[in-house]
């Protein structure tokens, strides 16, 4: 589930959009409440874990030096991050999505900027959800195969990115500046985030939108 930290943070807010792709791929998707007590249940009866968009406050350590999150804090976090570790640790499919493709990055050692465009040289305007903007998908990873494409449009709205990368990733596209549009975790079977969200996309014709087909098939 996403907050609505915009309003208070007093509600739950998320868009129907991706149940929509899960149920196209095949699957049933649930929200979860931010409830410590749930975590453990939910880590083991779920098949898998989709970590989806939203803007809040991620750890200090997470970014780079002299940087830190202008988001405002959610109870989201630490229950997100339980079950993310949780899923990842069992070797759960694991997909995240803008705001989730971040939080896998840093659980496994990425660092990021909590503003691409004044933080990256020659950086495109990211945050605009008028926009669009190339990617480009190197050959000999999974999400290759997955997306079966090299090069395709994707939507762009998002502040922050991730700008260092560690050994247990895998870049997976970039952006025509360079900037880090999908990643996937070298350990796991599958653990893969993108930074556009495919929940937007055209699911019969676009490339960037199967990936949540490969997702329900790794969770079946």
């Amino acid at each position: 589930m996403g907050e609505n930290t915009g309003s208070g943070g007093d509600r739950y807010d998320i868009s129907k959009r991706y149940f929509s792709a899960i149920s196209r791929a095949g699957a049933f998707a649930f929200g979860i409440p931010y409830v410590p007590a749930l975590i453990e249940q939910v880590v083991e009866e779920f098949d898998g874990f989709l970590s989806v968009g939203g803007r809040i406050s991620f750890p200090k350590e997470w970014y780079v030096e002299a940087d830190q999150s202008q988001y405002p804090q959610s109870e989201r976090l630490a229950v997100e991050v339980a079950l993310m570790k949780g899923f990842l640790a069992r070797d759960k499919p694991v997909l995240g999505i803008c705001n989730g493709m971040q939080m896998l990055g840093c659980l496994n050692g990425c660092r990021m900027v909590s503003d691409v465009h004044s933080s990256w040289p020659g950086a495109l305007d990211h945050d605009r959800s008028d926009a669009l903007h190339p990617v480009h998908i190197p050959d000999g990873t999974r999400m290759s195969e997955i997306l079966d494409a090299e090069t395709f449009d994707v939507n762009t709205f998002h502040r922050e990115a991730i700008v260092e990368i560690s050994g247990n990733v895998v870049v997976t596209a970039r952006g025509p500046d360079g900037v880090v549009e999908a990643i996937e975790v070298k350990s796991q079977s599958f653990a893969m985030g993108l930074q556009w969200h495919p929940e937007l996309l055209d699911p019969i014709e676009h490339p960037g939108a199967r990936i949540f087909d490969a997702f329900v098939k790794a969770a079946s």
